[in-house]
């Protein structure tokens, strides 16, 4: 499959853009790139004409003619009419198609449409329900549909946002409830009875940016819309489904997992589309006092480009992966013009960071000063990559590799939404899939996005909606088809924990406490306040499941370019106190992370081709861990150059995880026997292969480095064995774990060569250190690394053989023995769990 904005019309080497391809001012940042070697690869892709169709003569007329204003007077491409089509024929259906080919015109024509014609039939009046991952999106299109002045179509947001005063007008009103699965999940389900005339007419349902639900998110996303199809059944409904997606691979597949429905796929892009220039951009190194080369950030780099950019006439975008960094990257940009008078007029007051945690009134203002032109520049999280609709964009900086092709190519595609050619650049992390990408672009141009991973059957996600549904309305034998194969299993043992109780009518919820707060579907906890000290006002919030790790006492927490020092963090009012203050140092959490195995599905023993693979077999197993970890101190680092400040304890809770995991472990003396026989060089090898085989499998999963965790150690006490774990860092398992263990050889290949490419001497952030990791990178041993992984892959050559474990504890035959842990590096997040392990359910 191509990539989502065409396949490559113009790979090549740096140099000079085409002329008149860009705008003088990217053409000549992009010159000094290539001269100064900081651009690695310049891709051209070509325009595309694009092919139209005639309206339906189904549509509705006042429809046509507002919807005729957003295309210029111009008919529909060819995709938008056969999407319209399908739909207005009552068939789910889902539409993939890349960023700005129109894919809202393609659901509003049939959707409108259909809410205006039940009108005028006499018939009851049809409702429709729109679903965005993100608040902005929603309001963005709410702001959209009203635009469109369509007498009779009464359009509505509906989320975290809204009064309640207008809640109550929204239920019994709005035609076009724009919202959330978030508000679909606490509120519109539990509450179904208030929301019976919506729902006894629902005919649409539209979920926009479907890609984004995937992993465990999306397994959550599956079964809060079974419950609702199950509810407006209730009702007598049966809503036709429309799905829409810039960057998905099988969206049918994709869309049938969410839906449980089938749906017709859509996939030919028929938009038009400019010229876009995509650049591969690498930091430069400087030699540090120890004489080691240091890469600059890509969050300084990217501060750089935004403000050159900016500065230049180019309207621009910068993804960056963090929220601190967000700030950061803003305030740079705005330093740079400050300090140099940019010929175009920018002034540093048009750029600004946008992310989650801002209040919603910010963020409001924000996306209109966007959309209006006043800000020309905006560095933000992914909060924008699914977002508002931005026009006139010149340029996108992604700052850092966002995890998946998808993704990237969704960031990138923000830019040339006009006839103008636009650029694209992705600045490398110092980290290992990053340096990879940009050495290696086959990698990324020419290849197909992933798949939106994710597992309905998942019973550590089912469990909790199956509680949730029966507190709806009670479950019956007809609804075990509607969830899936492991329905009957998780409701039997809902029903041992006495969370539901079997009757002859069904399953029925037991407490007077809401089933949904059984769970949170983005895993992060719900959210922690940071509130200033001797005010009161409220700066924004944090991630409940982040808030050990960056709002800490003693963390430095940034807020629209000002610094605020964490005076207390008190997790049981979910609150952080802080107050101002202008600081020279950031602030970086410690942790200490441990692994025991808890189940074993299979064990393989590898012993390689021939004698050169060493002695011993290698054991590979996949399987159910415990993880717990604890925050136990953070260090102070100077800004600019990272030298460490001071380190301090801190004393916070432990937290545990069950998960999915691999590991692979060596017999005893076979890796010392490729370190020049030190075993004193073990730990160091291992933790520093287990760092940059985490940095590589997001080549080959659906996720990126945050989404996963890992250990190693010199002799783990449940294998008895020099071991690494690579493990999915949600509860239930995301599936990435398992992946890396179908790809094995592929994947620890592919480390071996991005640790052994790296100039560095020692080992950087670029090979085998990690941002995350718990240990502050120590012991870290590269070339012991690189002596590991070659010995693991020869091992992987030779022919599997498969063993018993020993037990369902994971231990080996020859049994446990104790050792030290070393190199921990654990992070949030994830996606596909397993069949085989009870959930663990709160309450």
């Amino acid at each position: 499959m191509p990539t989502p904005l065409a396949p490559a019309g113009g790979t090549g080497l740096p140099g000079t853009p085409p002329p008149g391809a860009l705008p003088p001012g990217v053409a000549g940042l992009l010159e000094r790139g290539a001269a100064d070697g900081r651009l690695r690869h310049l891709e051209h892709l070509p325009a595309r004409p694009g092919s139209r169709a005639p309206w339906p003569t189904w549509a509705d007329p006042a429809v046509v003619d507002a919807l005729r204003t957003t295309t210029g007077g111009a008919d529909p491409w060819g995709h938008q009419v056969r999407v319209a089509e399908a739909v207005h024929a009552g068939c789910s259906t889902v539409v993939s198609a890349g960023t700005a080919s129109g894919k809202t015109l393609a659901f509003l024509l049939p959707v409108l449409s259909g809410l205006r014609a039940s009108q005028a039939d006499g018939s009851r009046s049809a409702t429709a329900l729109y679903l965005s991952p993100t608040k902005a999106l929603a309001a963005d299109q709410e702001a959209r549909v009203r635009g469109l002045h369509l007498p009779g179509v009464q359009a509505a947001t509906y989320d975290g946002d809204t009064s309640t005063d207008l809640r109550g007008w929204i239920r019994q009103h709005a035609n076009l409830v724009l919202s959330n699965v978030d508000m679909l999940h606490r509120s519109v389900l539990p509450g179904h009875e208030h929301w019976s005339s919506f729902l006894r007419r629902l005919r649409y349902v539209v979920i926009d940016e479907c890609h984004a639900y995937r992993g465990v998110f999306g397994a959550h996303v599956a079964a809060v819309l079974r419950r609702l199809r199950r509810v407006a059944a209730r009702y007598g409904a049966h809503p036709t489904f429309v799905l829409a997606s810039a960057t998905v691979a099988d969206p049918a597949t994709t869309a049938r997992r969410l839906t449980g429905l089938p749906v017709r796929a859509v996939t030919q892009d028929d938009s038009a589309r400019p010229p876009v220039a995509v650049g591969l951009w690498e930091p430069p190194t400087t030699t540090a006092p120890e004489g080691e080369p240091v890469r600059r950030t890509a969050t300084a780099e990217a501060s750089g480009l935004l403000g050159s950019l900016v500065g230049g006439g180019a309207s621009t975008l910068a993804f960056v992966r963090s929220r601190t960094g967000a700030e950061s990257v803003a305030a740079g940009a705005r330093r740079r013009l400050a300090e140099h008078r940019s010929p175009t007029g920018a002034r540093p007051e048009h750029v600004a960071a946008y992310r989650g945690g801002y209040l919603p009134e910010e963020r409001r203002a924000l996306e209109a000063a966007l959309r209006t032109g006043t800000l020309r520049g905006l560095a933000t999280t992914r909060a924008l990559e699914l977002g508002i609709d931005v026009t006139g964009l010149d340029a996108v900086v992604v700052a850092g590799w966002p995890g998946t092709r998808a993704s990237f190519w969704q960031q990138v595609g923000r830019a040339g939404r006009r006839d103008a050619p636009a650029l694209g650049l992705l600045v490398a992390r110092e980290d290992p899939l990053d340096t990879y990408l940009v050495n290696h672009p086959d990698a990324l141009f020419g290849t197909g996005v992933e798949a939106a991973v994710l597992d309905p059957d998942n019973p550590y996600v089912l469990a909790p909606h199956l509680c949730a549904a029966a507190a709806e309305l009670p479950l019956t034998e007809a609804d075990l088809d509607l969830f899936g194969p492991s329905t009957a299993d998780v409701l039997e043992l809902l029903t041992r924990r006495r969370l539901l109780r079997r009757r002859s009518t069904g399953w029925y919820w037991t407490r007077r406490d809401r089933a949904s707060d059984l769970t949170d579907l983005r895993g992060t906890g719900g959210t922690v306040r940071v509130v200033e000290t001797g005010t009161g006002r409220v700066l924004g919030t944090v991630d409940a499941g982040s808030a050990d790790s960056a709002v800490h006492t003693g963390a430095v927490h940034t807020h629209q370019g000002e610094t605020f020092v964490v005076d207390r963090l008190d997790l049981e009012e979910s609150a952080a106190f802080v107050h101002a203050e202008a600081t020279d140092h950031t602030t970086h959490a410690t942790s200490d992370h441990a692994v025991r195995i808890l189940s074993t599905d299979g064990t393989t023993e590898y012993r390689g081709r021939g004698d050169g693979a060493g002695g011993g077999p290698l054991r590979v197993s996949t399987g159910v861990v415990e993880v717990t970890s604890q925050v136990t101190g953070f260090l102070r680092r100077r800004v600019g150059s990272g030298e460490v400040l001071g380190r301090f304890p801190l004393d916070l809770p432990e937290r545990r995880l069950r998960t999915r995991a691999v590991w692979w472990t060596l017999p005893d003396g076979v890796a010392e026997s490729v370190l020049d026989g030190d075993p004193g060089r073990v730990p160091g090898a291992l933790h520093a292969a287990e760092h940059a085989a985490i940095g590589l499998l997001p080549l080959l999963a659906t996720c990126d480095r945050w989404d996963l965790g890992g250990l190693s150690t010199a002799r783990h006490p449940d294998t008895g064995r020099p071991t690494v774990f690579v493990h999915d860092s949600v509860p239930g398992g995301a599936g990435y774990a398992d992946r890396g263990h179908q790809l094995l050889e592929h994947w620890l290949r592919a480390t071996r060569d991005a640790v052994r490419g790296c100039p560095c001497e020692s080992g950087c952030p670029s090979c085998v250190q990690s941002p995350k990791c718990g240990n502050g990178n120590e012991p870290l041993d590269k070339a012991g690394a690189v002596a590991v992984l070659d010995l693991v892959v020869a091992h992987l050559g030779g022919p599997p053989t498969p063993v018993p474990t020993g037990g369902d504890d994971g231990r080996p035959d020859d049994g446990p023995a104790e050792g030290p842990d070393h190199g921990p590096d654990h992070g949030p997040d994830g996606g596909v769990g397993p069949r085989r392990h009870e959930p663990v359910l709160v309450g």
